[in-house]
């Protein structure tokens, strides 16, 4: 169990940097001493088990390996790790989870047992699982999977009532929210975020990366000098409806922004998921105002919710709220959360909870 803890936090390293791949960490034991640790570093690079073994300080035969996920079986970037497994002699490997790619789906597994090489599997499972929440739907699925951060006070508002937002949370909490910029993907935002605030959407993490920028416009509102258009620091993606302006849109184009045509007369949020999908986008934090949120709650899109409540209170019927739109009229309708979890930023707090879809 301790040792598949450590390859879980091995594999937490690789956030930000493996996309669309899992994440993935490995722990060497021989004689009751760990020998060899590695994770999936980069996109293309030595899988956790090869990086595990290279780092191995004596021979790996006859030890057992941690692994988080079924080692893979098919020849992709790199060649099989469950025959790497199997030309080093391993005694055993456990395994945290099963990988549902089709590509593998238990073929690793097989190889390693036909090999004589004795195989657990579900170690730590759950903890395994939620590691790579964004791999397992993205594999089995090809869309995103969508994470709705909101930062409120403790009456539920994102801004006082003049529009004033920055900062209701602490500064531990944005560091936080970067952190996350730099684990997915993607970031959308609802145009009306873009002309209030004009963010860049950047990840300020020493080392990371910025996620692609998704700005949902049906009618291509957003000013032409927007910080976030600045692709020097990254793709930008604007996603509009019919009704857009198209000379508005070739001229976005020419400066490198990517525009999507989705939708009517407003951005169909499903059909955008399919599209930024296929387009290997696994993974988009939304942190969008209240309409956008409330659309993507309605259209089904979000699988998690992260809520920063600060521990401020503004008041006013007009400021905002994290989620507004049209509402919902009946409680047996409401939004319902699950696997709620609950931490402390300094004084803000933190409450994480998975959507309960409809069935």
């Amino acid at each position: 169990m301790e040792y598949m803890k450590r390859a879980i936090e091995l594999a937490k390293m690789g956030e930000g940097k493996v996309n669309p791949n899992p994440l993935v960490g490995a722990v060497i034991v021989k004689n009751g001493k760990i020998i060899g640790e590695g994770f999936h570093r980069y996109f293309g690079g030595p899988h956790a088990e090869i990086d595990a073994i290279n780092n191995a300080t004596e021979s790996v035969e006859g030890a057992d390996i941690y692994v988080t996920l079924e080692p893979c079986s098919h020849y992709g970037k790199t060649p099989p790790c469950a025959l790497a497994l199997v030309k080093h002699k391993f005694n055993s490997v456990f395994i945290g989870t099963k990988d549902p790619n089709p590509l593998v789906a238990g073929k690793g597994i097989k190889i390693l047992e036909d090999a004589g090489i004795h195989v657990f599997c579900g170690i730590c499972e759950q903890e395994c699982i939620k590691l790579n929440e964004v791999f397992l739907k993205y594999i089995e699925t090809k869309l995103p999977f969508v994470v709705m951060k909101t930062g409120v006070t403790l009456d539920g508002k994102i801004a006082t009532v003049t529009g004033e937002s920055q900062w209701i949370t602490n500064e531990k909490s944005r560091e936080y929210v970067h952190k996350l910029r730099n684990s997915l993907s993607g970031i959308m935002v609802g145009v009306n975020t873009v002309i209030a605030d004009n963010p860049k959407l950047t990840s300020r993490i020493e080392g990371g990366r910025n996620p692609i920028r998704i700005i949902t416009d049906s009618t291509l509102r957003t000013p032409e000098n927007s910080n976030v258009l600045d692709i020097s620091t990254g793709r930008c993606i604007i996603a509009v409806s019919e009704k857009a302006d198209s000379e508005k849109c070739r001229r976005f184009e020419e400066k490198g922004i990517e525009i999507i045509k989705v939708g009517k007369n407003q951005v169909d949020l499903k059909e955008l998921m399919k599209i930024l999908g296929n387009m290997g986008i696994d993974s988009i934090l939304i942190e969008g105002g209240g309409e956008l949120n409330f659309s993507a709650l309605k259209e089904g899109i979000v699988d998690k919710v992260i809520t920063v409540i600060a521990p401020k209170i503004l008041g006013g019927k007009e400021a905002k709220t994290s989620v507004m739109g049209k509402g919902i009229e009946h409680i047996s309708d409401a939004v319902e959360l699950s696997d709620i979890t609950v931490k402390n930023i300094f004084n803000d707090t933190v409450i994480t909870g998975y959507v309960k879809k409809k069935q």
